[in-house]
Parts: structure tokens; C-alpha cells; sequence
């Protein structure tokens, strides 16, 4: 039986990927869009179990997309917003909202209230081995099993990126993109060179584990155990 499938409809890249981490560390599988004009036609196809809604999105906002899936699903939706004032959460009930997240909140409570929204909804997050990459993303700590990884900030930014969604080719402009959002003065061959001291730093600490692949012509992807 496959996990829960959790839409997040999220137009901050980085916020995203922490917030797809922590689901997906919980058991559960994710689909991530930027935009709330492409929800109504992922939700009819690929039928979510849930959908965690950012009110300001482009395209549509976020009542507006409420609004019309349910004129067509019952899917759990939570809404997520920085209005906290009470209007905007009755209106967000009135439209079908099932639930509330304001913001700022701990990316633990968001996986919590995800969860009772499915034991509500009848269907139960699959369990799955413990990880044993961690990151602490609040306090930019990374372990492997029982050990703690020692990097600098720019290599747990695009360690944290990449495991956000294993297997996904990043090209370099990605990764500046989502690991360095916040204007750092850094070129595309930049990437190169945090990426190998990483891979040496990773190699050091986990020996016969490559978790960093390069992939020819593309970028880089996270994937535990196997070849480069």
C-alpha cells in the first residue's frame, strides 16, 4: 500500500524544501507547485490525500483554489497564511479549509496537524526504516546515524537541498537558486567547488556511502548508497 500523498502548494523554493524534508522523513510521498493555478488540474489527475494551501500564490491565490476544489473533492486541505487576523481564517473555513497554519510555525507542528488531518480523512502514513542522514534544519546540524557532520553553511544549504528530494537532478543555476536565495555572491562554478569539498568532507566521515552523484552534462543528485 503506498504512503499518503501530500500536495504542497508553496511559492518559496527554499521553505518548500523544508517543508517537503520533513514530510517526507514522516512517511509520507510529496508533490510540490509553485503556483495555485496549476492545483485544480493535479488534484482532478493525480487525486492527493491531502493538500497543505499557501493563501498568497501566484496565478490563483489560495481561497480561490479552495473555493473550487470543493466544488469538485473533499480532499483534507490546509491552509497556510501570515494573516492572522480572524477574518481571514473564517473566510478560509467558509471556503472549505479544514484546518490552519499561520505563520511563522515549526515544521514539526506542520507534520502533525498533516497527520491528524489524514487519521481524520481514514487514511494512515506507511511507516518507513529510520533515515539515516538527519538534518536539523533549525539548527543547521546534519547526522548520519550517530554522527554528527561538521559543515560550513554552504554545504549544509546545498546538502539540505538536494536531500529535500532524492534522486532530482539539480543543474548548478538550481542550486544557487534554492541554496543561496538570499543574494550571495556566487557564479554557477561555484557550485563545483562546494559540491567537491562536500563530497570530500561526506566521504570522510561516511566511508563506502557516496550520497553526492555528479550526473554528466546536468548537475548534481542526491541518492544514498551505489556508484557515482
Amino acid at each position: 500500500m503506498s504512503a499518503p500523498l501530500v500536495l504542497l502548494v508553496e511559492d518559496e523554493p527554499r521553505i518548500a524544501h523544508i517543508q517537503l524534508m520533513y514530510l517526507q522523513q514522516s512517511g509520507l510521498r510529496t508533490h510540490h507547485l509553485l503556483r495555485g493555478d496549476e492545483v485544480l488540474d493535479y488534484v482532478r489527475t493525480a487525486k492527493p490525500d491531502l493538500v497543505l494551501l499557501d493563501i498568497m500564490l501566484p496565478g490563483m491565490d489560495g481561497i480561490a483554489v479552495c473555493t473550487a476544489l470543493r466544488a469538485f473533492s473533499n480532499v483534507p486541505i490546509i491552509m497556510v497564511t501570515a494573516r492572522v487576523d480572524e477574518i481571514d481564517r473564517l473566510l478560509g473555513f467558509d471556503v472549505g479549509a479544514d484546518d490552519y497554519l499561520c505563520k511563522p510555525f515549526s515544521s514539526k507542528e506542520m507534520v502533525a496537524r498533516v497527520q491528524a488531518q489524514l487519521r481524520r480523512a481514514g487514511v494512515a502514513a506507511t511507516p518507513v526504516p529510520a533515515q539515516r542522514l538527519r538534518i536539523d534544519a533549525q539548527q543547521q546540524r546534519v547526522y548520519w546515524d550517530d554522527t554528527r557532520l561538521e559543515l560550513t553553511t554552504q554545504q549544509f544549504r546545498l546538502l539540505q537541498v538536494m536531500a529535500g528530494q532524492p534522486g532530482r537532478i539539480f543543474s548548478r543555476a538550481q542550486l544557487l537558486e534554492l541554496a543561496f536565495p538570499d543574494g550571495a555572491q556566487l557564479f554557477d562554478r561555484a557550485i563545483d567547488s562546494h559540491i567537491k569539498n562536500l563530497r570530500k568532507k561526506l566521504a570522510a566521515d561516511i566511508p563506502g556511502e557516496e550520497l553526492i552523484h555528479s550526473v554528466y552534462g546536468a548537475g548534481y543528485r542526491y541518492e544514498a548508497g551505489g556508484p557515482a
